[in-house]
């Protein structure tokens, strides 16, 4: 734990803090985190994890910038419309914290190549806005041990829950299968206040902050929602099924799903 005084400096606000201090400093340095998906969620997620000092940070996106994403998806400039979001966020990480590693996966991930990404990664943000990726993500974590959280956005609401396997619900204890096609909107679809992802992905990256320095209470077993146009906190206590089918005690997915994301004509 030799850090340079320029370490010292840059995190300072961290080390003087009793919960923290330089052992839970070296903590975050050491560690790393996927965040997949570089948008609304990903994007602030990604912002306060690099300033915190997150070792190893991981950006899972095969999208390209698009002028309507940069009314939320705040680590996009004008500049950056029309090059991969990976390589944006990589970017401004670079220029905001060169002490950060930034590992980019400009693809969409699958029941092929998701174990093989997660793998060397200690805490998982689940920042993508499609159900498939958000099954996928559940039931990988659960099947490889691997602590995650959870958020969605849409409209004026979002809602978020911390994932850490053997310690109570996974995501399908709360909903067991995606929604049927022309069930659910998206964000594309239905529209979303921008500061929510900002809202949501700080939150995500408090709860992997706090699972780093084993600090605090996490959100397992919890769903934490926020309706901003009330500016309303919920938290709602989740029950871990038995019958589950990722997480029970006989479970019946075996294998990795590969979903269809259903559309939805608002």
């Amino acid at each position: 734990m030799n850090f340079s005084e320029e370490e010292l400096e840059r995190y300072s606000r961290h080390i003087i803090l009793e919960d923290v201090g330089v052992e839970g400093q070296y903590k975050l340095l050491n560690s790393s985190v996927l965040i997949i998906g570089a948008g609304g969620l990903g994007t602030p997620a990604a912002q306060f994890l690099a300033a915190a000092g997150i070792g190893k940070i991981g950006i899972v996106d095969a999208d390209k910038v698009e002028l309507s994403n940069l009314q939320r998806q705040v680590l996009h400039y004008t500049s950056d419309v029309g090059n991969l979001k990976v390589e944006s966020v990589r970017d401004k990480i670079n220029e905001m914290n060169p002490d950060v590693e930034v590992k980019t996966y400009p693809y969409y991930l699958n029941s092929t190549n998701i174990r093989e990404v997660i793998k060397d990664y200690d805490f998982i943000i689940d920042g993508t806005d499609n159900f498939p990726a958000k099954f996928l993500i559940n039931d990988v974590c659960v099947m490889e041990n691997k602590a995650f959280s959870h958020a969605g956005i849409i409209r004026f609401t979002g809602q978020t829950t911390t994932v850490v396997p053997g310690q109570g619900a996974c995501y399908r204890c709360l909903f067991p299968e995606p929604p049927s096609s022309n069930s659910v909107p998206s964000c594309k679809e239905a529209g979303v206040i921008g500061v929510l992802g900002g809202i949501l992905g700080t939150l995500q990256a408090t709860e992997a902050i706090k699972y780093i320095l084993d600090e605090g209470e996490l959100l397992t077993s919890q769903l934490l929602t926020y309706d901003a146009l009330a500016m309303n906190f919920r938290k709602i206590d989740l029950e871990k099924r038995d019958d589950c089918e990722i997480c029970g005690s006989n479970p019946e997915i075996k294998e990795l799903i590969d979903y269809e994301q259903g559309v939805c004509e608002l």
